[in-house]
């Protein structure tokens, strides 16, 4: 089962509604996000990337996930 890259981006804009957020990939497999939020303030990269992955609310979990794989790149927006 595969995910669209426009899908992936409304569960992030979801998240993160502020957010500058950039989306690629075609395969819906492996696919790689950048976002920058101001909702990371603070927080160190693991923590500002476990909140990107409880946004995608269970859509790589196991096997049987729609996304196989997330380059991801998250900063803080100044």
């Amino acid at each position: 089962m595969a995910m669209e890259a426009s899908a992936l981006e409304a569960l992030l804009r979801d998240a993160f509604p502020t957010a500058d957020i950039t989306v690629d990939g075609a395969d819906g497999v492996h696919m790689g996000a950048q976002v920058i939020a101001e909702e990371f303030k603070g927080k160190n990269r693991v923590a500002q990337q476990r909140m990107v992955y409880a946004a995608l609310k269970g859509k790589m979990d196991g096997p049987n996930g729609e996304l196989h794989a997330l380059a991801l790149t998250t900063k803080v927006k100044e």
